[in-house]
């Protein structure tokens, strides 16, 4: 049995882990360094303008703009008529789809993938939490689902902690049941099925099986929410050894590679840069982000800089 403890091996992630990331979250920075639009600021603003809650910037005076939103200091300052532009708050409940498959379980350096993906969902479930807003999510792997509702607690955080270490726990290197490529439509599906409008939906995973189906389901999503992707990936593909021979699993199944031989490597690197290509070409099509957040190094500092270097900003309804 494993010693529950709130640091992390980099092989299995515990509840009181998870739970203990709730300090790491305070500090993390949301905000874009280059304009005043939120990514996961909590409460969502909405395309609605007028005398609202929340200052997002100025501007200049508009025909039909309400002459009482004019800032006289700034318009005398600049010798132009400028107004203040205010964004009303809306309520904006937050999903998170944590992939704790067989194919998860794989790390080359600093954490597996699972470890890795678990960290990044619950850095993300604890600001959203401290913002304001209900958190809840699936946490899915090959063999099944388990649902959090949405709340605005601690207990629900807790408690998505706890099934995600659940399923974590589960996970081994003699894994030989069943490997679910389409446990990853399933998940987007049911999450459409609740997900109509105006919700958060960050997905936590390497996006393994997908195909176009995947595709649909993300633009679906994506049409009337705001959808993030962490790419969750080993840099082990993108850095192969020149030499020596590694036995890879697929859970039932094991294979021998012999890295030496060019048609190994060359296979191996082919299957990598297309995957990236594909991934790429979805994230322009569908406009949403994809950030890539490595298993190799720790998962805040990392979340942290994608998050205020990212150019994608909320859609303003």
């Amino acid at each position: 049995m494993r010693t529950a403890s709130a640091e992390s091996d980099g092989i299995y992630a515990t509840t009181e882990h998870l739970v203990a990331l709730e300090a790491r979250a305070r500090d993390l920075s949301f905000v874009q360094k280059a304009g005043s639009h939120q990514q996961l600021a909590g409460r969502m603003q909405s395309s609605l303008r007028g005398r609202g809650l929340i200052f997002e910037e100025l501007r200049e005076y508009l025909p039909g703009d309400d002459i009482r939103s004019i800032d006289w200091r700034v318009t005398a300052r600049t010798s132009r008529p400028v107004v203040r532009i205010y964004g009303e708050e809306k309520e904006r409940p937050a999903l998170l789809l944590i992939d704790q498959r067989i194919n998860m379980f794989f790390g080359s350096r600093l954490s597996m993938k699972s470890v890795t993906a678990a960290e990044a969902a619950m850095l993300c479930a604890w600001r959203i939490l401290g913002s304001g807003d209900r958190v809840g999510g699936y946490v899915f792997d090959d063999t099944g689902i388990s649902e959090i509702r949405p709340h605005r607690s601690r207990n629900a955080v807790i408690a998505l902690a706890d099934r995600i270490a659940e399923k974590n726990a589960a996970l081994s290197a003699a894994y030989a049941g069943p490997v679910s490529p389409a446990a990853l439509n399933d998940v987007l599906s049911r999450t459409a099925s609740i997900a109509h409008h105006d919700h958060l939906i960050i997905i936590a995973s390497d996006l393994n099986g997908h195909d176009e189906t995947t595709r649909e389901l993300l633009l679906r999503l994506s049409a009337n929410n705001d959808v993030i992707c962490l790419l969750i990936y080993d840099p082990f593909l993108l850095e192969l050894p020149k030499g020596g021979e590694i036995v890879v699993s697929g859970g039932a199944l094991q294979a021998e590679l012999a890295l030496g031989r060019g048609s190994t490597r060359s296979a191996i690197d082919g299957f990598a840069r297309q995957r990236g290509r594909e991934l790429r070409a979805w994230q322009k099509a569908l406009g949403l982000p994809m950030l890539p957040v490595s298993a190799a190094e720790e998962t805040a500092p990392q979340l942290r800089r994608l998050l205020e270097q990212s150019s994608w900003r909320q859609r303003r309804r």
